[in-house]
């Protein structure tokens, strides 16, 4: 995708990927567009609802892992099923590719639905690039900070030592790789404060929002 400028003007129904790494300051953005009203599509919601009892996902997942997956009441024993897929990174793949076709076509029919009713439809997608969701936006925003202050924020924030925090952000493309690939980036290499400023700032600039009071 080419660079896209923060001040470049944008279309009805702009569709923008959001995404970042662990630990680097995603949901404070998103909340910064759920507090104007504009539409996201949360990836992590998305996954939570393709397994709900009596869908086709859940189904999906018990035929190649087994009902010992499932809680007594029908739900997805999410602990066990973590217990299972984090001891084998091939379990965990084919957990991803049993999955994925149900989390990307709800993902698809939501923004072909929000963007018919809505000038801009974020997408937050932790995976983004990862799972080749680029290719369904119109730009990609990431969120940023160095590698050293998100190890430095992860470990604070999940109470982990630095070698746990860093087996966590090495199941993710690294930030530098992401930032990389960016249409604009949102830095949060500094304060909470810096950051919702900058989002605040590109929506004006978008004219996605006005000088509201």
């Amino acid at each position: 995708m080419s660079k896209m400028s923060a001040t470049e003007n944008t279309k009805v129904g702009f569709v923008l990927g959001l995404t970042g790494s662990i630990a680097t300051g995603k949901s404070t953005v998103t909340e910064v567009f759920k507090k104007h009203g504009i539409p996201v599509i949360d990836g992590d919601v998305v996954a939570r609802e393709v397994v709900e009892p009596g869908t086709a996902g859940l189904s999906a997942i018990v035929e190649v892992f087994g009902k010992q997956i499932l809680n007594e009441d029908g739900t997805l024993n999410r602990k066990q099923l973590g217990a299972i897929v984090f001891a084998d990174n091939e379990l965990r793949q084919t957990l991803n590719r049993v999955l994925n076709p149900f989390i990307r076509g709800r993902i698809k029919q939501q923004i072909a639905e929000k963007k018919q009713h809505n000038p801009l439809v974020v997408v937050d997608v932790p995976l983004l690039f990862e799972g080749h969701y680029e290719r369904y936006m119109d730009a990609v925003a990431v969120v940023y900070t160095t590698e050293a202050i998100q190890l430095e924020r992860l470990m604070k924030r999940n109470q982990l030592t630095e070698a746990e925090a860093l087996k966590r952000i090495k199941t993710q493309w690294s930030i530098e790789t992401k930032k990389e690939r960016a249409d604009f980036l949102f830095d949060n290499t500094q304060t909470k404060e810096a950051l919702v400023q900058q989002v605040e700032l590109w929506l004006k600039q978008q004219s996605f929002i006005t000088n509201e009071k």
